[in-house]
């Protein structure tokens, strides 16, 4: 075989030798795929955060009865009135002096002008239905005065205290009877102020 023989089974040589490479490659072993990551761990439930806690609520404080003045500050005239904490001053057939029980009276309604300094008040004088219109008006405002001035003498300033008379004008009680009649002889007290 001379020199172009040899030379063509090198070229043979290295032609079956590419071929072989070709064919069978690179016959690494394949590759094994990556392992998949593990599944997320399950999620564990958590336990919803309990609710804020709230403080109970503060109970009121307990109540204070109110005291007198306050109770008299809060009750309307109209209201003040209607407990009548004044007594009326009744009075004799035909007269307008005062009698010892009307004294008594009136001393209790001069202490609770003292007590309530700041009030003032209307003496009505009143008659029972015997006798002329003009009669029982003057002897209504007889009434009213003496009462008045009662008052003013157990110190009971002259300024807090004004009187009216009604006369037979305004009775209280409409029978005619001495039952009667007596309730309509007074001195009727109207707190006017407070």
């Amino acid at each position: 075989m001379g020199r172009t023989g040899s030379r063509w089974l090198a070229r043979l040589g290295v032609a079956a030798g590419c071929a072989l490479v070709v064919a069978c490659g690179d016959k690494r072993p394949p590759a094994t795929p990556a392992p998949l990551p593990p599944p997320p761990p399950a999620a564990v439930a958590t336990p919803p955060p309990s609710p804020p806690r709230v403080a109970p609520p503060v109970p009121p404080p307990p109540s204070v009865p109110l005291t007198e003045e306050e109770i008299f500050t809060r009750t309307s005239l109209a209201d003040l009135n209607a407990k009548q904490p004044l007594s009326d001053a009744f009075f004799d057939y035909d007269r307008s002096d005062l009698s010892e029980p009307v004294r008594a009276t009136l001393q209790r309604d001069a202490d609770w002008m003292r007590t309530w300094n700041s009030t003032r008040v209307l003496i009505e004088g009143h008659a029972d239905e015997r006798g002329t219109s003009e009669y029982n008006l003057a002897l209504g405002e007889r009434r009213a005065a003496a009462a008045r001035s009662y008052l003013v003498n157990l110190g009971i300033d002259p300024s807090r205290i004004s009187t009216v008379s009604k006369g037979k004008e305004a009775p209280f009680c409409t029978e005619h009877n001495e039952e009667c009649w007596q309730e309509n002889r007074r001195g009727h007290f109207i707190i006017t102020a407070k």
